[in-house]
């Protein structure tokens, strides 16, 4: 009995993609919530068999487009974040690419500065430490070198890893995570990981814009307080939630992020902000409004991804690409005349 007790233990403090669960788990919630959410994920795993019928292929759809809003389940994700962001066509039209990359000449200064992080990432993921078999971390070591070599502009830059982690938790696949970090850094996120990161930058000066137009009342506090958008949001843009939100829902925001593009991440961090704005408006004082915005990323209203995802679609009321395109253009000009 006692080692039943041990294994089932050892199985709950240990989720489903090797995170260890904090000392404060609250098992009990997450039970309730997960009974529920149960229930959603075989519906939708027999919706998505029959979409894909054995043929391994998808095609854009408004169906499409709803499916993964309700999210891909996880024996299928890796699958359609391929076809969706467009890695699968670049891996097929570039055969041997990535293994060309790994062979090539290397960057010395690129190679330590990965080595270095190695040991960071994702401490508390039993399949990244080096006791594991296998060791994730020689893969992630190949991805990341393989990419610092495809994009010299770009190289490495923290948080890189954690994505390129995640992805190799999902796909269990080194070339594939490759291609998908691609997708992410290449295409989705523009200029988030560039030395300047100037992208980065913008889509937080955006952030800030959207939330003036529709959350006035934080907005004028944090100008009232001195608060930059940088202090309290741009590890939400980098790690793409990561670390921040509960593993699950960011599976699930990554899950349309592959498919409508980077968009997703103001969704939902305006919904973060809207649902919380009564609690962030406590604030007083500076050091107060940082620990909200620690505060807001975590509970129930985020673990419940399912209830979540459907509220990043309604609680932010029409976010069309062009106006977050349009912000973009006045907050790049702006940074750039501050040199």
């Amino acid at each position: 009995m006692e080692r039943q007790e041990d294994g089932r233990d050892w199985a709950y403090r240990v989720d489903p993609y090797g995170f260890e669960r904090p000392d404060d788990f609250d098992y009990a919630s997450y039970e309730a919530f997960f009974s529920r959410y149960l229930v959603v994920l075989t519906r939708r795993a027999i919706k998505w068999s029959k979409l894909l019928k054995g043929n391994n292929s998808v095609q854009k759809s408004l169906k499409v487009k709803r499916y993964i809003r309700k999210g891909i389940p996880n024996e299928h994700r890796a699958l359609v974040w391929m076809i969706v962001s467009g890695a699968q066509t670049n891996m097929e039209q570039n055969p041997g690419y990535y293994h060309r990359l790994l062979e090539g000449e290397k960057n010395d200064k690129l190679i330590e500065a990965i080595k270095t992080d190695m040991n960071r990432t994702f401490p508390d993921n039993v399949k990244f430490r080096k006791t594991a078999d296998p060791c994730l971390q020689h893969a992630l070591y190949n991805i990341l070198v393989a990419y610092g070599h495809h994009n010299k502009a770009v190289g490495y830059c923290q948080g890189m890893n954690f994505i390129a982690g995640y992805l190799l938790l999902i796909t269990k696949n080194e070339e594939e995570s490759f291609w998908l970090l691609d997708a992410l850094i290449g295409r989705i996120l523009p200029d988030y990981y560039s030395p300047a990161m100037l992208g980065l930058k913008t889509d937080q000066e955006v952030l800030g814009e959207l939330v003036k137009m529709k959350i006035p009342a934080v907005a004028e506090l944090m100008e009232r307080h001195g608060v930059m958008w940088t202090l309290v949001v741009s590890r939400w843009f980098i790690c793409l939630f990561i670390d921040i939100l509960p593993v699950e829902t960011v599976l699930r925001i990554w899950d349309c992020l592959f498919y409508e593009g980077s968009k997703i991440i103001f969704r939902v961090a305006l919904t973060l902000i809207h649902q919380h704005q009564a609690f962030i408006l406590e604030a007083t004082n500076f050091p107060d409004i940082c620990e909200k915005f620690k505060q807001i990323t975590k509970g129930a209203f985020v673990t419940e991804c399912h209830s979540f995802m459907q509220k990043i679609f309604t609680d932010p009321g029409s976010l069309s690409m062009a106006t977050i395109n349009k912000l973009r253009e006045t907050c790049r000009e702006k940074l750039l005349s501050q040199g």
